[in-house]
C-alpha cells in the first residue's frame, strides 16, 4: 500500500468510523465503493476486519438499548445467508465484483432513501439477516436493510441493535472466508495498518452520538453512497 492510499483510506475510514459510530450506519456504504475503485483487492475482508471493533465499541457503549429478540432473528437469517454469499463470492471475477460492490451500494442506498416505513416482526427480521448475509460477505455492505429494519425505533436501539447483529455476523463471515481460503495476508495487515482510523473516529462519535439528530448527515452518507457505487457501475 503507497503512502498516498493509505492517507486516502484512512481519512475515509476515520470519517466513516464517525458517522457510523453517531447514526448506527454508513461505513461500509462509504469504505466499499471507495475500495472498490482504488484497491478491490481488498473487499471485503479487510473491510469486515475494520468493522469488528468499530461495531463492539458501539454495541458495548449502548448495549442497555439492544432489541435482543430482534437481533436473534437477523442472526439467524444471517447465518444461512453467509453461505450464498461465500458461493457468490467466489463464482464473481474481480470486474463482476465491483460491479457487484456497486449495484449493491446503489440498490441499499436507494432503498434505505425511498423504502416505505414497516414494523419488525419475526418475518422481517429473518428475511433482513438473510438479505445482509449474502450482501456483506460477498460486499461487505450490509447496513441499510438493518437501518431500514429499525429506522422508527430510538436511535440508541437502532445503534446497539445494528451493532451487535454486525459483530456477529462479520465473525461469522470471516470464518467462511477463512474456511474458502479468501483470507490474505494483504487484506490482513491493510485492516492493521486502518485501524487506528477507526478507533480514532468511533471514539470522537462517542462525542457526539447524543446530539446528532443525523438527518442531513444520513442524505448525504446515501447521497456519496450513491455516487460511488453509480462509478464502480459505469467506470
Amino acid at each position: 500500500m503507497t503512502i498516498g492510499l493509505f492517507a486516502i483510506l484512512s481519512a475515509v475510514t476515520l470519517v466513516s468510523s464517525f458517522i457510523q459510530g453517531a447514526l448506527g450506519i454508513g461505513f461500509a456504504l462509504i469504505v466499499a465503493p471507495v475500495v472498490g475503485i482504488l484497491k478491490p483487492d481488498l473487499l471485503p475482508v479487510t473491510l469486515l476486519l475494520l468493522m469488528l471493533p468499530l461495531n463492539f465499541h458501539v454495541a458495548w457503549r449502548e448495549r442497555s438499548a439492544v432489541d435482543w429478540s430482534g437481533a436473534k432473528w437477523i442472526t439467524l437469517g444471517r447465518f444461512a445467508g453467509t453461505f450464498a454469499g461465500v458461493w457468490l463470492l467466489a463464482a464473481l471475477s474481480t470486474q463482476q465484483l465491483d460491479l457487484a460492490v456497486g449495484w449493491f451500494t446503489v440498490i441499499a442506498a436507494a432503498a434505505a432513501l425511498f423504502a416505505p416505513p414497516f414494523e419488525p416482526g419475526r418475518p422481517s427480521a429473518l428475511g433482513v439477516g438473510l438479505f445482509t448475509g449474502v450482501t456483506e460477505t460477498a460486499t461487505g455492505i450490509g447496513g441499510p436493510p438493518l437501518a431500514l429494519l429499525y429506522q422508527h425505533a430510538q436511535g440508541p436501539i437502532l445503534r446497539a441493535t445494528v451493532a451487535v447483529c454486525f459483530f456477529v455476523g462479520e465473525i461469522m463471515s470471516l470464518v467462511m472466508l477463512a474456511f474458502a481460503g479468501r483470507l490474505g495476508a494483504d487484506q490482513l495487515l491493510a485492516a492493521l495498518y486502518l485501524a487506528p482510523a477507526v478507533l480514532l473516529g468511533s471514539a470522537l462519535s462517542r462525542l457526539t452520538h447524543d446530539h446528532i439528530r443525523g438527518r442531513g448527515l444520513r442524505l448525504g452518507v446515501l447521497t456519496f453512497a450513491l455516487a460511488s457505487g453509480a462509478f464502480l457501475i459505469v467506470r
